[in-house]
């Protein structure tokens, strides 16, 4: 990402943009400072952020996502190695697909092999394996890990320099290291303001990916690692390094796999890292002059083994949570082709989509009482299990918000078996009918109920005008006798049946209701109390409660009795309103069961109060519980 903003104000071919300071300077020298400049205001922002704790958007990260972003990035690096290990001339390139570019140049050279280089990283990779398989077969008798890579780098030192591979068989070697530092260079306030809808971004993209290999390596070593601390040490060593022409600081996947499984664990491991990279630059620098970089390669690609073998969890994946593989192969493969950074985007926005589709379509299930218990669950999941005649108890698993409240109405209907606002609306026309024909004559009042003066065709609906007045609560006003709807009605007039007469909402996991959900739950309970169906709500959270008074939830049919702490006090409730299902019972120690259901137990509401919510038990009516 660094690369592209100073290929874009020094480019290769052409002038570069008109910048005060880059007079008097090669191009390398305003590449420098474009650089200097860019990785200064990169730490600028970390520090504001970290400063600001904004480190909690690492919260987004989800393993799934570290996992695969970061074979991807064991696979940009192994990439990136196979040109040392082969001995190749490689341009680099940047940009979507640059992995296709690169592996296309290579294969297009591999007859040019050197094959001096080749044979060298075959040997050290095999003996590096070899050995790091001894370190951890034999780890608890060995008192520290053999350190393999020191030892293989120091033997193709002398063997390099022995044998004089640059010379003698054109094998690519580190060359002259630099005996100083630079000396430090103030930032271009020019550049700053070019760069800073690109600094951002790659602030905020560096520290991911430093925080997600780090996530790595805390899982596997048990330790806690704090984004806003992250942020401001990365903060601090950006603008340091900026100021002496360093390049942005985010992570080394290779050297921290090198470092770990050298049995680096602490920040003791990094400083003698540090110390030894400034003894090198200062003292003995030319002593690895003639190291093979086919070595380094080697080494390189030897200790991703670990980051790459993380593909193997797809499958296991794929058994177990597909989302999770999805959100998986989303983050690896679009970071593989399209770079870390873009890849890193497209796999936060798969991880967000899994996420929104889970909460949008949530598995709602239907629960039933547990025999001899005061549990309920997925009736589907059991086989000795109790659900009480004429009562529905529907369980909602996720929050309910504008996205999936027509879901959430949609699978209630499922679960009861019937719309109760078509039925509402066949109830209306059906008294609307009977009133019309009771006026005209053609139905009369008899000891048996309402009768028909003569035969009448089969109608199942008139027409449907005033479609608003069909959706209202159903008019009895003079209507003779009281209509059962369960049973045969005059004229042949048809209105499905309603099997139920309690319907249990089960709200333990939501967790918040916006102001779209509020007004579709609203309208699903009234469809449900207009066709004589109770409705209780179990499990609300307090803050749900109180946001629903404030949104004037309640009015003259839904009244503040239906919540219960618990769906055993709901059926409680709704056994001893309806005696009549319970038709059997049992004494099971000190507890009385019907139908399978402890009834040794005080029914425990929701008492409403208009400045606040309070739990209690009681044995109180219904009407007294909100």
């Amino acid at each position: 990402m660094v690369g592209t903003v100073v290929t874009r104000l020094v480019p290769d071919e052409g002038p570069p943009v008109n910048i005060t300071g880059f007079e008097g300077l090669s191009k390398d020298e305003q590449r420098v400072l474009v650089s200097a400049s860019l990785t200064f205001l990169m730490g600028l922002f970390q520090l504001g952020m970290g400063l600001l704790q904004v480190g909690f958007i690492v919260m987004y990260l989800s393993d799934t996502l570290i996992s695969g972003f970061t074979t991807a990035a064991a696979v940009h690096i192994l990439v990136s190695q196979l040109k040392f290990i082969f001995g190749l001339k490689v341009p680099g390139y940047s940009g979507p697909i640059a992995i296709i570019y690169t592996l296309k140049n290579i294969f297009g050279q591999i007859t040019s092999t050197n094959i001096h280089d080749l044979v060298t990283a075959i040997v050290v990779m095999v003996v590096v394996l070899v050995v790091k398989e001894i370190n951890d077969r034999f780890k608890s008798k060995l008192p520290v890990p053999i350190p393999i890579e020191v030892i293989m780098t120091i033997i193709a030192c002398g063997v390099s320099y022995a044998f004089n591979f640059k010379e003698n068989h054109a094998v690519d070697v580190v060359g002259t290291i630099p005996n100083s530092f630079e000396p430090p260079v103030a930032p271009n306030l020019q550049v700053f303001q070019m760069t800073a809808m690109d600094a951002f971004p790659m602030a905020i993209v560096g520290f991911a990916v430093a925080y997600a290999v780090a996530k790595v390596y805390s899982v596997k070593h048990d330790y806690l690692i704090d984004g806003n601390q992250e942020l401001i040490a990365f903060g601090a060593s950006n603008i340091f390094g900026g100021a002496f022409k360093s390049l942005a600081a985010s992570t080394a996947l290779s050297r921290t796999a090198v470092q770990e499984s050298t049995g680096g664990k602490t920040q003791i491991a990094g400083l003698l890292s540090a110390i030894i990279v400034l003894v090198v630059i200062l003292g003995i620098g030319f002593l690895l002059e003639p190291l093979p970089k086919s070595v380094l390669g080697a080494v390189v690609i030897v200790n991703l083994k670990g980051m790459l073998m993380q593909v193997v969890n797809v499958p296991y994946l794929w058994k177990k949570d597909r989302p999770d593989c999805i959100v998986w192969v989303g983050t690896c493969l679009p970071s593989i082709l399209l770079g870390l950074d873009l890849g890193l985007a497209v796999g936060l926005g798969v991880e967000l989509l899994t996420v929104v589709f889970r909460v949008q379509f949530p598995r709602c299930s239907t629960l039933a009482n547990v025999i001899g218990t005061d549990i309920y669950r997925d009736r589907k999941n059991y086989v000795s299990i109790y659900e009480p005649e004429g009562v529905k108890i529907f369980r909602i698993p996720s929050p309910i918000f504008f996205a999936n409240i027509d879901f959430f109405r949609d699978k209630l209907n499922d679960a009861v078996g019937f719309n109760p606002l078509r039925i509402l609306r066949k109830r209306n026309k059906a008294v609307r009918k009977i009133k019309k024909l009771i006026k005209k004559g053609e139905l009369i009042l008899t000891p048996k109920g309402l009768q028909a003066t003569c035969s009448m065709p089969i109608e199942e609906s008139e027409d449907e005008s005033n479609m608003e007045d069909l959706d209202q609560p159903t008019d009895y006003s003079d209507l003779p006798v009281q209509v059962n709807w369960n049973t045969e009605l005059p004229a042949n007039i048809r209105v499905p049946p309603v099997n139920i007469h309690s319907l249990v909402l089960d709200f333990t996991a939501v967790s918040f209701l916006d102001i779209s959900a509020l007004n579709g739950l609203k309208t699903a309970l009234k469809e449900f109390i207009r066709i004589n169906v109770d409705v209780y709500i179990v499990g609300c959270d307090p803050y749900i409660i109180e946001k629903l008074r404030k949104c004037k939830f309640f009015d003259d049919e839904i009244k503040t009795s239906i919540f219960f702490l618990t769906i055993h006090d709901a059926t409680l409730c709704i056994l001893e309103s309806h005696p009549s299902i319970t038709v059997s019972g049992e004494v099971c120690g000190n507890n009385r069961y019907v139908n399978g259901i402890n009834k040794n137990t005080n029914i425990v509401g929701i008492q409403y109060n208009e400045d606040s919510t309070v739990e209690v038990e009681a044995d109180a009516k219904p009407e007294t519980r909100l």
